[in-house]
């Protein structure tokens, strides 16, 4: 295996590892004042701590399946509930809102892949809140993918969007910029291209297009 391989496996361990440690953390903080807390009011608290976290773990859990593992079980096609539960899963409560246009139809993995990578870099970018568009259709033998975030402020990483834009040797390779050089990767195993366009300071379009192969 090249290092190449090795130090993206790693990247993407490392932001798997890092979004994982504040729910798992706060599980375990839960448990430790749960074993010390006689007052019911205290521990009633506990038990809802305890709840969301291990509800914000498991929603990451499975967001990171679909997104950066082989998604087993699902054969070649995701119901398409399936990534739209998964972007909700990693919007939390946050003061994002998500309008999904896509229909029913099952999705290939790889649009899957990188709808969610897409999803994760566009929301981590939405730090005051927004709004998230999410778009795939099937045109002929390819598959178009389309998110658009609107909002007051984009804190989209600059190394990110390089990548995005140019290809995945723009910026270097870190656990932030991991999930942007997936969909590169992604994109590229599938004959298919990347784009990325700032329409305005309030507005970001990104978008593949993956190419049948016959």
């Amino acid at each position: 295996m090249s290092d190449d391989r090795v130090d993206f496996a790693s990247m993407l361990a490392s932001r798997l590892c890092h979004d994982l440690l504040s729910p798992v953390g706060a599980f375990a903080n839960g448990l430790e004042l749960l074993a010390d807390e006689k007052d019911p009011a205290m521990r009633e608290r506990c038990f809802e701590l305890l709840e969301q976290s291990a509800r914000t773990s498991a929603n990451k859990l499975k967001f990171f399946r679909l997104a950066f593992g082989s998604a087993g079980g699902f054969g070649e096609l995701v119901p398409a509930d399936e990534a739209k539960s998964a972007i909700h899963g990693i919007i939390g409560d946050r003061a994002i809102e998500l309008n999904w246009m896509i229909g029913t139809d099952p999705l290939p993995k790889p649009a899957v892949k990188i709808i969610l990578n897409l999803s994760l870099l566009l929301v981590d970018a939405l730090v005051r809140g927004g709004r998230l568009d999410v778009g795939c259709e099937k045109q002929g033998d390819a598959i178009e993918i389309a998110l658009h975030v609107e909002a007051e402020r984009i804190f989209l990483d600059a190394d990110v969007e390089h990548i995005l834009a140019e290809g995945e040797g723009a910026s270097p390779m870190t656990s932030r910029t991991a999930p942007a050089v997936l969909v590169q990767a992604v994109a590229r195993q599938n004959d298919g291209t990347v784009m990325l366009a700032r329409e305005t300071p309030t507005s970001l379009l990104v978008g593949a297009v993956l190419r049948g192969r016959e």
